[in-house]
């Protein structure tokens, strides 16, 4: 059986999934060369008013059901993403494992959302930054569906509190919520390098966003040396209105020579 690579790409008619064309066509370079199947969720399954995006790939074993796809292991990846062709196969790494890159970005934002979402559905309790994985990049095997069923019935039982909460804390919308359940769920959880999750770009001095003409970077893809999946994410709002799509079709064309 192929392991996958599972990428939920939805077009909800704002303009906001044109680049991502550039991650599937980088992911799907990665599958064929390493002998992998490449599924792209196109299609909502219930209206985004009701459940985000990011929560609705926790559908993800009944989805590769209803499509037929038999699999070993399943990787989740975020569409503002582009992986290097020559990324090693992360799947050999995972030990069987649900697999993640604890989140190396804003810990501003994290803390706050910790401390909101645990206030508000999880009894203020805390979890450690340390132990707080990303949710763009995650590994499961068939051992897990039983934890997916766990967050699934858990949006099902509080879906108007989680909803509340998204709205109140502006912190995300199931990152946070995921791994308190990890934690809750006593999940086996093996953290991966950085190296297959590279984030947060901008805190990092990887990418110009300003042109001040005494800069002392150089305009240059920086992060190619750095990892090999680039995640382009909280890329704030700049001078030279390189937002993330700016970026994804940037280096698509630099790594596939376009």
């Amino acid at each position: 059986m192929k392991n996958v690579v599972f990428i939920p790409n939805i077009n909800l008619g704002d303009g906001r999934n044109a680049p991502y064309e550039y991650s599937i066509k980088s992911w799907k370079a990665w599958c064929d060369k390493n002998g992998c199947e490449l599924f792209v969720l196109e299609d909502l399954l219930y209206p985004v008013e009701y459940m985000k995006i990011t929560w609705q790939r926790y559908y993800l074993f009944e989805i590769m059901e209803a499509n037929e796809i038999e699999y070993d292991q399943i990787l989740m990846a975020d569409a503002d993403t582009i992986i290097h062709p020559d990324c090693p196969n992360f799947f050999e790494e995972t030990d069987g494992k649900y697999c993640g890159v604890v989140n190396d970005g804003d810990y501003e934002w994290v803390l706050r959302s910790i401390e909101g979402f645990g206030d508000d559905l999880f009894d203020k309790k805390r979890i450690k930054t340390f132990n707080y994985i990303n949710g763009g990049f995650q590994i499961v095997s068939k051992k897990h569906r039983k934890f997916f069923d766990a967050m699934r019935k858990y949006y099902d039982t509080y879906s108007s509190e989680i909803a509340n909460s998204i709205e109140k804390n502006k912190c995300g919308t199931d990152q946070t919520i995921l791994n308190f359940m990890l934690h809750k769920e006593n999940v086996d959880v093996k953290y991966l390098h950085s190296k297959y999750n590279l984030q947060d770009l901008y805190r990092k001095n990887l990418i110009m966003i300003d042109n001040i003409s005494q800069h002392w970077m150089n305009d240059t893809l920086y992060f190619l040396d750095a990892g090999w999946i680039y995640h382009f994410n909280a890329i704030p709002p700049n001078p030279m209105q390189r937002d993330a799509s700016y970026w994804i079709k940037r280096t698509y064309e630099e790594l596939f020579d376009v």
